[in-house]
């Protein structure tokens, strides 16, 4: 037995490093404060975007610009709307057939992944639906579920599921968020890093619930920014050799406590378009008022803070 036991070692060994590598993988994250709460991400640019819209529109001599719209004022799904002040629309019914989506993200082909969201009122089929990231092809223009996550459990108290979606030039990822089983206790939400061709997660982080992410390059690294779902910031995750790598990082709080940043647009060099939401879980407050505020928030390296106006 002696002689095979330094084999046995080495086997523990690497169960043991195994064991740490995953932990760190999957750790749950919780958002630091205090000191840090002010630091900057480092300068960043507007950079080109190598997203385009969807193939399918050439095919159908639907000139550009087009705007994509997920508002459900006038139709359920997605719709396109095109021509001089928009007044042209590019609806198939079947682009209403899994009900609401909340965000959107294209990719270099101009394939649309969408996320979903429950609207007004809960149906026999909500629940279900915002386990799925969806897909709007570009070739063809057919709606499909992408993914599915059954890991999400949305429920009567809280009716959200996967929540927002960002894709990432980069390495062609996306980044996905869901809040399902989030309380008033406590923040379960999880944030997933996706290969697309392989429908793989590469990494999942539990812990924080945001509401919105997007990832940014800056001079100081690579960041995810999340806009949070339970309070009224925005933050900042350190992505390291396309992980996750550190707890979430406070950068700015909104002027009202009862806002949301539901979605984060880079408008040009060390400045953000914030666009915020009143939130809770419930339906009702999602209902009562569709209302979004619009801030522009701008860093400044000279005085190392960041500076925040709202758009009237």
């Amino acid at each position: 037995m002696r002689k095979y036991a330094p084999i046995f070692a080495s086997l523990m060994l690497l169960a043991i490093v195994v064991a740490v590598a995953v932990y760190q993988k999957n750790k749950a994250v919780a958002p630091t404060d205090g000191e840090e709460k002010s630091a900057g991400l480092g300068v960043f640019s507007s950079s080109a975007d190598c997203t385009r819209l969807p193939q399918f529109l050439g095919r159908l001599k639907i000139p550009q610009p087009v705007l994509i719209d997920l508002s459900q004022k006038r139709f359920t799904g997605i719709a396109l709307h095109y021509g001089q002040n928009y007044e042209e629309t590019l609806h198939p019914e079947v682009w209403g057939k899994y009900e609401h989506f909340g965000t959107y993200a294209l990719n270099e082909q101009g394939d649309i992944y969408l996320s979903p969201t429950p609207f007004i009122s809960v149906r026999p089929t909500t629940f279900d639906l915002q386990k799925n990231i969806y897909k709007l092809d570009s070739k063809t223009g057919a709606l499909s579920v992408f993914m599915r996550f059954d890991d999400v459990h949305p429920s009567a108290s809280n009716p959200y599921g996967v929540i927002s979606l960002a894709y990432d030039c980069e390495d062609q990822t996306l980044w996905v968020s869901a809040i399902d089983e989030t309380d008033y206790q406590s923040a379960k939400g999880v944030i997933y890093h996706i290969a697309p061709d392989a429908k793989k997660i590469l990494q999942s982080v539990q812990g924080f619930d945001a509401l919105t992410i997007l990832p940014l390059r800056t001079g100081k690294g690579k960041f995810l920014l999340a806009g949070s779902a339970r309070d009224n910031a925005l933050y900042a995750i350190a992505i390291t050799a396309g992980v996750l790598s550190s707890p979430p990082r406070k950068l700015l709080e909104l002027p009202a406590t009862n806002e949301r940043i539901r979605k984060i647009r880079i408008t040009g060099n060390n400045q953000l378009e914030l666009q915020a939401i009143s939130f809770s879980y419930t339906l009702l407050a999602q209902s009562t008022s569709r209302d979004r505020t619009y801030y522009d928030a701008t860093w400044d390296a000279t005085s190392s803070e960041w500076k925040m106006e709202k758009r009237e």
